[in-house]
């Protein structure tokens, strides 16, 4: 076999991807989220925890993920598009693994449950309901993680996961 006759197997499939690449394959590097909505008003969440704050947390984690990751923006309510309400329902800690030398766990899981919606206030329509949203994070003591560092992570974390859940297509 020649030289030129193993190049015009190489140009081909040089050429087959890119074309492949220039047409993106169907997919789209932006995020499917619904037309038509340009701001999101986000309500304190509630909490029916004794750990105080977690709300507080909660809520500003979510604005921050609403404005990084959507192409909505926040804005009051009288002039907002949607509205986003939730409520923290529980939050249960459960030791993983205890310490031979302390007795005290290893690394601690904490469950947070909330409820969550988001309304569309223009028409009334509910873009998103969700009654039981459990999200769970853990932290390890024996390095210094306190619950307050590792629920802020955890609540960074589950705002993220909210934000996921106001894309459509799913």
């Amino acid at each position: 076999m020649t030289r030129r006759a193993l190049v015009r197997p190489l140009e081909a499939v040089l050429l087959v991807a890119a074309v492949g690449l220039a047409g993106g394959c169907g997919y789209s590097a932006q995020r499917p989220f619904p037309d038509g909505i340009q701001t999101v008003y986000v309500e304190m969440f509630e909490s029916k925890e004794f750990r105080r704050d977690l709300e507080f947390q909660l809520t500003e984690a979510l604005v921050k993920r609403i404005e990084m990751d959507t192409p909505y923006r926040i804005a009051d309510r009288q002039v907002a598009d949607t509205v986003f309400t939730g409520e923290i329902l529980e939050v249960q800690q459960r030791g993983l693994g205890n310490s031979f030398r302390t007795n005290r766990p290893r690394e601690v899981s904490a469950t947070i449950l909330m409820r969550y919606s988001w309304k569309d206030q223009r028409t009334g329509e509910i873009l998103v309901d969700r009654p039981r949203f459990a999200f769970t994070t853990t932290y390890i003591p024996d390095v210094g993680e306190t619950f307050t560092k590792g629920m802020i992570r955890g609540l960074d974390q589950a705002a993220e996961r909210i934000v996921e859940t106001m894309e459509t297509g799913w």
